[in-house]
């Protein structure tokens, strides 16, 4: 039942007259997820998505799977917007995002490849392949997965 109202919460936020009223009730739930915010069909906010935060020009494939305390975003918040070298960020379709897990950019566009999982509490700082299993502080590739 709560995964219904983070979904419909999550694509209303598209919608004109209720867009910024469903990003507000998505942070009081504890979630950011900017209006701006690109995001594919069947987007899970799993356990109800607790601290999750996505990056305004982040965008998001099909069947992705966020858990709580994920965050997409920029690796250089340190320096102003105008002097960074980040382009965005593109999950693609299949991908999750483990609880904890930090996808961050400084550099380009960084592409989390189609099914790749990125562990619990990762912290991924370059692009992936496709079906690639991430793990660690600083990320790094662990295996493989079996494409579904």
């Amino acid at each position: 039942m709560r995964r219904d109202i983070y979904a419909h919460l999550i694509y209303a936020r598209q919608k004109p007259l209720i867009g910024k009223l469903a990003y507000f009730l998505l942070k009081l739930l504890g979630a950011e997820i900017p209006v701006t915010t690109k995001i594919g069909k069947d987007f899970l906010l799993l356990h109800g998505g607790y601290g999750v935060a996505l990056h305004p020009t982040a965008v998001f494939g099909d069947r992705v799977r966020v858990y709580p305390g994920a965050t997409v975003g920029r690796a250089d918040v340190h320096i102003p917007i105008e002097k960074s070298k980040f382009k965005g960020l593109l999950v693609e379709d299949d991908v999750i995002i483990g609880t904890g897990a930090k996808v961050l950019c400084s550099d380009g566009i960084l592409r989390v490849g189609r099914g790749t999982i990125v562990g619990a509490n990762a912290v991924l700082l370059r692009s992936t392949g496709e079906y690639e299993i991430w793990a660690g502080v600083p990320a790094k590739c662990i295996g493989k997965r079996k494409e579904y």
